[in-house]
């Protein structure tokens, strides 16, 4: 049982890292191009609606989804359940944002918002369609057909935005491809899902998976809207093309961290669920993806930090450069997001959505706070405020674990300390080499060649345990792939 949770959860853990690096490269490598047909600006103003999005998506999934994967004896009625509440959300959500458009654009003074924001959601009606399909592919470990929707519908998407930008569509570009991307991923997981809807709808489903969900909804709601106070903030009090600048910088530093994120929360929840009554086991594995994650995240944040300058210049162009001056700061608030993911996970593990919405009332509050106080001070405050709020996130998250499964903040601290020093000193040594080389494009190739070379070396020669676990997944993967 035991061995094939683990092949399982290896398969779930390639096939969920293919699909998070497969489309994040692939919009990377589009995204190269449209930076140059389009500016901050329009980047900019869609970033200006991305809160109002994201709270609608909070209230259409509602936790529901999350309460299918975990339930163990899950029946037909349940996913029906499921099915018709979620359209029935996106249909109400839809509307709000109908009505509200007009209101949207006058508040930040941007007229071209109101019909932006109405054809984007369209796209939360189109997404409810496939909710249940996609939680089948989860409880089920069945990564593999989601990396294959994803790759394909990113393609199709992107493509058609570029194409778009190409032709001088401008924002709309943008608009445009959100929506055929989401058309795209609606009809190929209907097509590769083996469930289906009937007429079928249970009153006791419904009140057990709201009774689950809507302390998540709650934790969502205040997750989202403080994850979308950068926009609201920066877009209110500052510029779009700041906020351009801003969206970007971000999206560069969520490439690593929130795809391991993503992978860590999709993969090891339904792992982890699979042995919620097994408290030593689960202390052992999740101490084991503590330091695994930690070990491959952190290079990569403190990399990315330390060649931002070079790297956008040579990628985006000089007129990018307010983007390379944020991109530090996020790099370092995003690193803790995978220890984020991996103490919350465990919460809901236990079936203790109450207290992921206790911490999150604390925690975006005191973040908040600190946000809001910054204003005066300038957009750089703002942002490292974020960066505080951050660490601060990480004393609160790992009270809880420490309590169900003894590993509390110092036991963390502990697996993450030797990671965290190694990249200290390639972090070091990166500077040093681009202060030594002034050509730019020189500077980023052996800059990123230097810090692989630090850490790896130094990883080997502390014997860094998890050097060999990281191989011994990408051998796996390997495998994974010549069996696919």
């Amino acid at each position: 049982m035991a061995d094939r949770l683990k092949e399982k959860t290896a398969k779930g853990l390639f096939w969920s890292g293919v699909q998070n690096f497969s489309v994040q490269g692939i919009e990377f490598v589009l995204m190269l191009f449209m930076a140059r047909l389009l500016g901050p600006k329009e980047y900019g103003t869609i970033g200006l609606l991305s809160v109002f999005m994201a709270i609608s998506h909070i209230f259409i999934r509602s936790g529901f989804g999350s309460g299918l994967i975990r339930k163990k004896d899950r029946t037909h009625e349940d996913l029906c359940t499921v099915f018709y509440f979620n359209i029935g959300m996106s249909l109400i959500c839809y509307l709000i944002l109908f009505i509200i458009a007009p209101f949207v654009a006058d508040f930040y003074n941007i007229p071209v918002l109101s019909p932006i924001l109405r054809v984007i959601g369209i796209t939360l009606i189109i997404g409810a369609f496939n909710t249940v399909q996609v939680a089948v592919f989860n409880f089920t470990i069945n990564f593999k057909v989601q990396a294959k929707i994803s790759i394909v519908q990113t393609i199709v998407g992107g493509f058609s935005g570029l194409l778009l930008a190409y032709l001088g569509y401008g924002v709309w570009a943008l608009v445009w491809q959100k929506v055929i991307t989401s058309i795209i991923a609606c009809v190929m997981c209907w097509t590769h899902a083996k469930w289906k809807p009937t007429w079928a709808f249970s009153t006791q489903s419904f009140k057990e998976f709201f009774n689950y969900g809507y302390k998540l909804v709650l934790t969502g709601l205040i997750s989202t809207l403080y994850n979308n106070v950068y926009p609201v903030i920066v877009g209110k009090f500052f510029t779009a093309d700041i906020l351009g600048h801003s969206s970007r910088a971000s999206h560069w530093a969520s490439f690593p961290s929130s795809n391991l994120t993503i992978i860590l929360k999709n993969v090891t929840f339904a792992s982890l669920a699979k042995i919620q009554d097994e408290d030593i086991r689960l202390e052992r594995a999740y101490r084991k993806m503590i330091r695994t994650s930690t070990f491959v995240i952190f290079p990569s944040m403190f990399g990315l930090g330390a060649v931002s300058a070079p790297l956008m210049y040579v990628v985006l162009g000089p007129k990018w450069g307010l983007c390379a001056q944020i991109l530090p700061i996020f790099c370092f608030t995003y690193m803790l997001q995978p220890i984020h993911s991996l103490n919350r996970n465990l919460l809901l593990v236990k079936g203790r959505s109450d207290l992921t919405l206790r911490l999150s009332i604390i925690q975006k509050a005191v973040g908040l706070t600190l946000m809001i106080a910054a204003v005066p001070y300038g957009v750089f405050a703002i942002f490292y405020a974020g960066c505080i709020c951050s660490v601060l996130m990480l004393f609160m998250n790992t009270y809880y674990t420490g309590k169900f499964i003894n590993v509390g903040f110092w036991k963390q601290m502990k697996d993450v300390t030797p990671t965290t020093l190694i990249c200290t000193a390639m972090y070091i040594c990166v500077k040093l080499t681009m202060v030594v080389i002034p050509n730019v494009y020189i500077q980023l190739v052996v800059s990123i060649l230097v810090g692989i070379g630090v850490y790896v070396g130094l990883a080997k020669l502390f014997k860094f345990e998890e050097l060999g676990e990281v191989w011994s997944m990408y051998k796996e993967m390997r495998k994974q792939r010549k069996n696919k």
